[in-house]
């Protein structure tokens, strides 16, 4: 029997309900709290079939797939809830990667597709780390989210959780939930979000898991789920009806409960508790300072009034695209200077403000901007360590260590040397950032993925990094003058680079590149690198080593391998290729040139102008052109 509307919902809870309590004027979560109770669930699963289900509702199908074609089965019961088991059959393709599993939404809407992924999670963790226990639910309001929470939902309550928190209308952003997870004292979390990529029913959607202290899921459970996926047969699930997730309350099902929670409350009030809230009020509050944030129609959008404008005093028109929108109003929620392309044309016009800055889909990038002036992601966190004792309350008593991933620049390195302070280099990842915080080695870190962060959760944050700026802007302008110069964010960078030099920067990106073609390139490199040796003469430059990234953790010694091809040389400069495994299709091959530079005199000269040497030596070490045809990139950062 094909259970096709076992998951269902009423046509009125519309995609565009998403929307309903969001504007310019209102907050977006003014509803007061509702209790509902459903002792007696009306049940959706039954032998009957669904072949004739009213038109009212649309269905996101979990199929009985067995070789008997048995139906599903009661292998369970209590008083309040019935739990079924659903017959499936392994699909191909759930591999998760660094960010969790990221596909096509269509994808996800085929048969099981999601489902067969989150019951083999279940299967992967150990029972005592849901059983009964309490699970954080939220997404960045991209298109299929609503469908995917009720799956999950339901899914959960059949393999024995206890307890649901659930951001509102679906709506939380990744920082908040790693927030939600460790206030909460929960064991985990879904995050449904495919980042930066683009949303809407011909992209991308993803999911991934956080542990209990908030922290991405390890290979070691990322590797058993994939490894589960290959051979699952049955998912457990609970037939109740869809949870109104535009309600704010509890839901109480005896021994299983769903909580619809504010999604930005215990991120605010985390917020305040780092930051000097008042300090940053004193600065968006002066009429020489202008400020304008680009939310990019994604979840930081919900953020954005509670925050900037409700608590510290900014002007509501400074916020911009500040509806989330499912598609993201179709744009790449991508905060870098090609798809931001509305705050960069603001901050670089005639009269622009003095501050800027976005975020992305999920809400745990950012891209910082001065009037005219585009601080690398790079910069942004040495610059952020450099100035954290002294701006930002949280790091009153100094950073306890500083970690970058390996692709980012040597920036870092600079700062943590200069303050005497625990450094360490680690793969693209944010989980590999988590154990050294959890054991208290670690404070602020970066990615120049722009991804920024420190030990207040265990995500990189946007709205986090968009305060820390704001903070030591304000702390440096706090006793100027109605009139007087304020310093300004290009100051700030000038001044840094003058005390610790420039590291010239630059990311080129490949985009959907044919994966044979992008494979192929990678080899040639891994091929090239295994007959090199230290004073080979590449051009101008002499060869100090050249590698493929391998990681120990100092923390509980996993070992991680293939992270990343590098060529060093003995200047410090440094070539890196990596192939991205965030987006949906294809391979994107990413590019990294760094070059450091001591002498003020030359920290002006544009980035790509003092790159363009060792730029030509990549693309013409790498082959790009002949193994993938690309011309040119399709970002540049």
């Amino acid at each position: 029997m094909a259970l096709n509307s076992i998951l269902s919902r009423p046509s009125s809870f519309s995609s565009r309900n998403l929307l309903k309590n969001y504007s310019a004027s209102d907050s977006a979560f003014s509803l007061p709290i509702q209790s509902i109770s459903f002792l007696n669930p009306i049940p959706l699963f039954s032998n009957v079939s669904f072949n004739n289900a009213s038109p009212a509702f649309s269905s996101v199908p979990v199929r009985a797939a067995s070789a008997s074609g048995s139906p599903s089965a009661t292998v369970a019961q209590s008083p309040e809830l019935k739990i079924k088991i659903v017959p499936t059959q392994p699909i191909e393709g759930q591999k998760t990667g660094t960010s969790g599993l990221r596909k096509k939404v269509k994808v996800f809407m085929q048969d099981n597709y999601l489902a067969n992924w989150i019951q083999a999670l279940f299967d992967s963790l150990p029972p005592e780390d849901y059983k009964g226990g309490v699970l954080v639910l939220g997404g960045d309001g991209r298109y299929f989210n609503k469908e995917a929470a009720q799956i999950i939902i339901k899914i959960a309550a059949g393999n024995g959780v206890g307890k649901i928190l659930v951001g509102k209308d679906g709506i939380m952003s990744t920082p908040a939930v790693s927030a939600v997870i460790r206030k909460r004292k929960a064991n985990g979390g879904f995050v449904m979000s495919a980042s930066h990529n683009p949303g809407g029913p011909d992209y991308d959607w993803g999911i991934k898991f956080n542990y209990s202290s908030g922290q991405p899921a390890p290979e070691s459970i990322t590797d058993k789920i994939y490894g589960n996926t290959l051979s699952i047969s049955e998912i457990k699930m609970v037939d109740f009806p869809d949870v109104d997730l535009s309600l704010l309350g509890l839901i109480d099902y005896g021994n299983f409960s769903v909580e619809v929670v504010d999604p930005v409350a215990d991120y605010l009030e985390l917020m305040e508790n780092v930051f000097d809230f008042s300090l940053i009020k004193s600065l968006l509050s002066r009429p020489d300072f202008r400020f304008v944030f680009d939310a990019m129609h994604a979840v930081t959008g919900a953020y954005a009034k509670p925050i900037f404008v409700d608590k510290l005093g900014a002007s509501p028109d400074s916020i911009l695209n500040g509806v989330p929108l499912e598609d993201f109003g179709h744009g790449h929620p991508d905060p870098n200077l090609t798809y931001a392309e509305d705050l960069v044309k603001i901050m670089y016009g005639d009269n622009g403000p003095a501050f800027g800055a976005a975020s992305d889909g999920d809400g745990d990038r950012n891209m910082v901007l001065g009037k005219g002036f585009f601080v690398t992601p790079s910069d942004s966190v040495a610059i952020i360590a450099a100035n954290a004792e002294e701006a930002i309350p949280y790091f009153k008593s100094g950073p306890k260590g500083l970690a970058r991933s390996m692709p980012t620049s040597g920036a870092l390195d600079r700062v943590a040397k200069k303050l005497n302070l625990p450094f360490f280099e680690v793969p693209t990842g944010w989980k590999f950032f988590g154990n050294l915080m959890d054991a208290g080695n670690l404070s602020i870190c970066g990615e120049e993925s722009f991804g920024t962060g420190s030990d207040h959760i265990r995500e990189k944050d946007g709205i986090w990094a968009v305060l820390a700026w704001m903070s030591i802007i304000a702390f440096r302008n706090k006793d100027k003058k109605p009139g007087e110069k304020l310093v300004s964010v290009a100051d700030v960078v000038t001044e840094h680079w003058a005390t610790y030099g420039r590291n010239f920067f630059s990311r080129y990106d490949y985009e959907e590149c044919e994966s044979e073609g992008a494979n192929k390139m990678v080899e040639h490199l891994r091929d090239i690198i295994s007959k090199s040796k230290e004073g080979d003469v590449y051009g101008s430059y002499t060869l100090q080593f050249a590698d493929d990234f391998n990681y120990t953790d100092p923390v509980d010694g996993s070992v991680v391998s293939k992270q990343g091809i590098r060529f060093v040389f003995t200047d410090g400069s440094r070539i890196i290729f990596r192939l991205s495994g965030t987006g949906s299709a294809g391979a994107t091959v990413r590019i990294y040139i760094e070059q450091f530079e001591p002498e003020a005199s030359k920290h002006d000269v544009d980035a790509q102008i003092a790159l363009k040497p060792l730029i030509d030596l990549a693309l013409s070490t790498s082959k790009l052109k002949e193994f993938t045809g690309r011309e040119k990139p399709t970002v540049i950062t």
